[in-house]
């Protein structure tokens, strides 16, 4: 985290993204503007996968001074440099999108429920 290099700081406006191939979080939004106030930023994106089951997550990148990271998205886990509360339709769509994904991670566990998996058992069995 480093104090961005622009003329003026700190950020406050209106900016586009880059948003990576694959992005959820981003779908439909992919060339909206986004609300941002902020001094500093993550410059530089350093990620080591060290378990191998664990994929990379997804970064997106905007731009005032120098580039920096605009959010990082790993599955339902989600982080945004921007207000999306306060970037209108499109943060609105966003906010639908992380919704929508914690909705699509729930599903299985709902399924096996109603196909007569046990859901709220204790250790010995009572509901």
């Amino acid at each position: 985290m480093e104090l961005l290099p622009a003329d003026v700081v700190p950020h406050m406006g209106w900016n586009t993204v880059s948003v990576p191939e694959g992005s959820k979080l981003f779908a439909g939004v992919e060339d909206e503007r986004f609300y941002f106030v902020h001094s500093y930023g993550v410059q530089e994106w350093d990620f080591d996968v060290i378990q191998p089951r664990m994929t990379a997550p997804l970064v997106t990148w905007s731009e005032h001074g120098a580039p920096f990271i605009a959010a990082v998205e790993n599955g339902p886990l989600c982080a945004t440099q921007f207000h999306p509360e306060k970037s209108g339709d499109a943060g609105a769509h966003l906010l639908r999108n992380w919704v929508q994904g914690l909705r699509d991670r729930s599903r299985p566990a709902e399924s096996a429920t109603a196909a007569g998996a046990p859901s709220d058992t204790t250790l010995d069995g009572t509901a």
